[in-house]
């Protein structure tokens, strides 16, 4: 595989945003050994953007390797300072299996009860509101009755 081409604004955008990152992958003096590549690959699928730390104090080495890198992952090299490599795949898109059966979770929501005098600060609860539940005005909860079914209609088909 060959390694990404990326015109000078994009990789400058990607450079700005990497800047934040800490390495995920350390690289150690054994180089570019099989576990660190499918951790590197694995990184680039969960991420996108990474940045490598590479324990070497020879610069060729590390040049070598952000090559390496690249071109065995599609990956663009996007920075090289230093003993820190920043590369960059698309993430693979991940779809979600639909599970049709799936009710709606309990959300929580917070019911203000406010006092017949002026002055004083509402009274503020949080209820738990499962997925066959509604919140009443006056801060009740209730359950939601099953649709019932017209006799003729269900008759007819």
């Amino acid at each position: 595989m060959t390694a990404i081409k990326l015109n000078v604004q994009d990789r400058k955008q990607l450079r700005a945003d990497a800047h934040h990152l800490n390495p995920v992958v350390m690289i150690g003096n054994d180089g570019l050994t099989v576990a660190v590549k499918h951790e590197v690959n694995a990184a680039l699928n969960a991420h996108g953007l990474i940045k490598v730390r590479v324990f070497s104090d020879d610069r060729n080495t590390r040049e070598a390797m952000l090559v390496e890198l690249s071109e065995e992952f599609n990956a663009a090299p996007i920075q090289h300072i230093g003993k820190l490599l920043v590369l960059w795949r698309e993430k693979p898109v991940v779809e979600k299996p639909i599970n049709e059966d799936r009710m709606p979770g309990p959300r929580d929501m917070k019911v203000m009860k406010y006092s017949k005098r002026g002055g004083q600060r509402p009274e503020v609860r949080t209820l738990r509101v499962l997925g066959n539940e509604r919140l009443t005005f006056g801060g009740k909860v209730k359950r939601i009755q099953p649709k019932k079914k017209s006799v003729k209609k269900s008759q007819l088909g």
